[in-house]
């Protein structure tokens, strides 16, 4: 990644997570299995952001680590099919207390960014959405690159219910 590029980076997530939102948090799940939800995850939509501008087919993949951390390895590809994919790698950890359902996550030191579960096919783990305080900020995963559409809404609905403003949300292009 160029260094405008890093830059712009951490512009972005110093705007996003240093400032305090006046919304009210969306509640996490009660708890989460983080050996079930470590893996390859698919995003499915979610809200612009300046950091992901331009990204299409955008993966996450979560591993756990010896010492109970997980390793996240975001990638997307900018460009058309066949363009080379960008990437960044950070660490997370979860938020003690939280039955694993917040995490904070850092791919530029010192920052750490809220990582919150507030929605999850607790079942199956085929499913997330992830946001943070004030829900600003939202993602919806799944672990194949599609999602079923009556799923897709079902999600939505459990979000609108938690009170998380869907109108910024867009569907993640991968052509």
């Amino acid at each position: 990644m160029h260094m405008k590029h890093n830059t712009l980076l951490i512009m972005a997530l110093l705007t996003l997570f240093g400032c305090k939102s006046r919304e009210i948090s969306p509640a996490p799940v009660a708890s989460v299995d983080v050996s079930r939800y470590v893996g390859l995850w698919y995003e499915i939509a979610s809200n612009p952001a300046t950091f992901t501008k331009g990204c299409q087919c955008t993966t996450a993949e979560y591993t756990l680590r010896p010492d109970g951390s997980l390793t996240v390895v975001n990638k997307c590809r900018r460009g058309p099919a066949g363009a080379k994919q960008s990437s960044i790698t950070g660490k997370a950890w979860v938020v003690e207390g939280s039955g694993n359902a917040r995490l904070k996550v850092q791919f530029f030191w010192p920052i750490r960014a809220p990582y919150w579960i507030v929605a999850l096919d607790s079942v199956d783990y085929k499913w997330a959405a992830v946001s943070g305080p004030g829900g600003k900020y939202l993602w919806i995963l799944a672990r194949k690159p599609q999602m079923d559409e009556t799923v897709y809404q079902d999600i939505l609905a459990q979000l609108r219910l938690k009170g998380i403003k869907l109108e910024a949300l867009q569907r993640t292009v991968c052509e």
